[in-house]
């Protein structure tokens, strides 16, 4: 396995025992002033990792884009694209990768003052897009995503040197209590968990459906809940969450008749830009993290 050979501050599947690392990074950056994010909201980010907008997009365009995922899958030359990843129990579409290359209408929305405003005040400079995708957990058959933390393997697996990247979500469809909406523990971005287990050649194919290597342990996640708590994310379609890239979060299963589906976004700044993984053979493909730092513009 290669390791890179530079300064670690979050070192990760390098041990048999899990580790808890204090973070050494600000999670709302300074260095962008002004935006629609007001002081009270950036604080509360600092502070919680995350951030709700309730009715980030008017009725009118929550339409536009729930049209667009419905395009999207059931394309047949994007279904046969690897960029699309189905649900392991089913042929159903669970997300789509690098969906702003592959649909004009989100890339405009990428570049969306509320959006783009938004995350220059909370990363503190331009910004690029490390990963875009549109999740689609169907009625009935759609698998959650287990407890994890985004920058561990952005970090293990992409070169992320530091936590300085957040993730935008945006439902397109009522997000509730009961059908599989994302949980955060709150605060929990301060504390870097390190993870076991060494990472296998081409992980991503597998961690796509189903994550196992780089998700904590059950004793971690015990204490950090207990410490935490745990919020979720709810609230009719056009709702946004921004979360820090460090936050654990989960969703569970979802069995109801009712479909959870959103649009996300991972932006990083430009000042982070991926070198060698710190903890894996090879990079992940670049539709799955960006090697393309060009900043997102107006």
């Amino acid at each position: 396995m290669t390791v890179r050979a530079v300064s670690d501050s979050y070192p990760t599947r390098v041990s048999d025992r899990p580790m808890w690392i204090e973070r050494s990074h600000p999670t709302a950056w300074p260095g962008v002033a002004s935006g629609p994010a007001s002081g009270a909201e950036v604080a509360c980010y600092d502070r919680d990792g995350y951030l709700q907008i309730p009715g980030l997009l008017e009725s009118e365009e929550v339409a536009r884009y729930w049209d667009e995922l419905g395009r999207l899958t059931t394309d047949p030359e994007i279904k046969a694209d690897e960029r699309t990843v189905v649900e392991s129990s089913s042929d159903e579409v669970r997300s789509i990768f690098e969906v702003h290359k592959v649909s004009d209408v989100i890339a405009e929305l990428a570049r969306d003052p509320r959006v783009l405003g938004r995350v220059r005040q909370l990363l503190g400079s331009d910004v690029y897009i490390h990963q875009s995708r549109i999740n689609y957990m169907p009625g009935f058959t759609g698998n959650g995503f287990y407890w994890h933390s985004d920058f561990e393997t952005w970090h293990a697996e992409d070169g992320l040197p530091a936590p300085r990247t957040v993730s935008l979500s945006i439902a397109l469809t009522d997000n509730y209590p009961f059908n599989g909406g994302l949980m955060v523990m709150p605060g929990s971005q301060h504390t870097f968990v390190s993870c076991t287990g060494a990472t296998p050649a081409n992980h991503y194919k597998e961690s796509l459906q189903e994550q196992e290597v780089g998700t904590p342990d059950r004793d971690t996640l015990r204490a950090l809940a207990h410490r935490c708590g745990i919020d979720q994310f709810t609230g009719p379609a056009g709702s946004a969450l921004l979360f820090d890239c460090n936050m654990m979060h989960g969703s569970g299963n979802n069995i109801t008749p009712f479909p959870r589906s959103n649009i996300f976004i991972v932006f990083n700044s430009v000042d982070n830009i991926p070198g060698a993984p710190f903890a894996a053979p090879t990079p992940r493909p670049g539709w799955v993290a960006s090697r393309d730092h060009t900043p997102v513009r107006r």
